[in-house]
């Protein structure tokens, strides 16, 4: 073994490597610190904050409180109630440390190597690297030109292969409305997908469906012969989170909602204490507040309204079709309207190198003051006049 040179550090030993799918895996990238203070309109969040009724509970928990591990009962009939329908029980509810929580839980549960992932491009980023931390083969089947339009027959082909020398899907992972191109793929073709397919997962992310009500679950829950509304569908597992609309993203808060077999699958591989006191009670009482998480919706849509006419009559190319957020190609490089914009107090995040959109920005949608404040800064820093 040499020595140092005079002056040279020795070498670091670089400890135990990991699995070779995780040694060979790039992370999921997070949003960046320094946030708060700005005008967040770059990961899709809610913009304006929580429920009163949701800062007087958290305020409301005793000291004591803190030194007890959480506890679960009460929410998973909360979240069954705010969701309606016949049939629905406790058992059909998941609870995860965030959505992300549970499509970690998904892939950890369900994928091995060499199983493969059917997903879309471009969509939710996080998919990958859980789907590669487990060594699953990756098929990510373009959306369709120029209106980003929803691959249905490429995905049923897909499934329809179960013969095939790649066999069939473990997971097929829908996120709808899709981000980051919004586009929506009406919930009786994800029911087509699913019964075409009953040895494949299909996970479907429901994160963005409060801004345009295209969920899998009111066809389940309608009326019907029999009581479990997940019979017909028991390989369909449901992603709903809080955080999107009831702003509650900072204290990691989601739901799996599915036959109790599959959710008792996935929570196999969860810790007993995932979700902490603080998120169970902000939970419960903006469950409680449906009103404000409706009126929080029903003003980002006319904020959106606005936005598209403003971008419309300046001739701004972009596209919106679901969620709160739009996609719009600056006249300037991205990369500087982005950075001018944060200068601004305002961010929104670039799409550069992301297949089909790329050069793009996509903007989150807040209230209609929030946009007009974007907008303003937005003409001044494109060049729109």
């Amino acid at each position: 073994m040499s020595s140092p040179t005079p002056g040279e550090s020795p070498a670091v030993p670089p400890g135990p490597l990991a699995r070779p799918e995780v040694e060979t895996l790039t992370a999921y990238s997070a949003p960046l610190e320094g946030r708060r203070g700005l005008l967040r309109l770059d990961f899709n969040e809610n913009t304006v904050g929580p429920s009163p009724q949701v800062v007087e509970a958290i305020r409301a928990i005793p000291a004591d409180h803190y030194a007890i591990y959480p506890e679960y009962d009460g929410l998973r009939e909360a979240v069954a109630a705010s969701l309606g329908g016949r049939g629905l029980t406790p058992a059909h509810i998941g609870l995860f440390n965030g959505v992300d929580g549970a499509i970690h839980a998904i892939f950890h549960a369900f994928g091995a190597p060499g199983d493969r992932l059917l997903t879309t491009s471009p969509t939710f980023g996080y998919y990958t690297p859980c789907a590669r931390m487990q060594g699953m083969v990756i098929e990510a089947i373009p959306y369709r030109l120029p209106a980003y339009d929803f691959p249905f027959e490429a995905i049923r082909a897909a499934l329809d292969a179960p013969g095939s020398a790649k066999g069939a899907p473990r997971i097929l992972l829908i996120c709808n409305p899709n981000t980051p191109t919004g586009t929506r793929l009406a919930p009786e073709r994800i029911l087509e997908l699913a019964a075409a397919a009953p040895q494949t997962l299909v996970v479907v992310d429901e994160l963005y469906e409060a801004f345009t009500g295209d969920s899998v679950l009111p066809p389940l829950l309608a009326p019907g012969p029999n009581p479990d509304p997940f019979a017909v569908a028991p390989n369909l597992l449901v992603l709903r989170s809080l955080a999107k609309t009831a702003g509650l993203a900072g204290l990691r808060i989601g739901f799996a909602i599915g036959a109790p077999a599959l959710v008792e699958r996935v929570s196999r591989v969860c810790g007993p204490y995932d979700i902490n006191s603080f998120a169970v009670t902000a939970a419960l009482a903006a469950l409680a507040d449906q009103a404000y998480v409706d009126a929080y919706v029903a003003e980002v849509l006319r904020a959106r309204d606005g936005l598209l006419g403003q971008l419309r009559q300046a001739r701004v190319r972009h596209h919106a079709a679901g969620g709160n957020y739009l996609l719009l190609w600056p006249r300037r490089p991205a990369a500087a309207v982005e950075a001018d914009l944060r200068q601004a107090g305002i961010l929104v995040r670039s799409m550069a190198g992301k297949p089909l959109i790329d050069g793009s920005l996509r903007v989150s949608l807040g209230s209609r003051e929030q946009m007009g404040r974007f907008w303003q800064a937005y003409r001044r820093i494109d060049g729109l006049g």
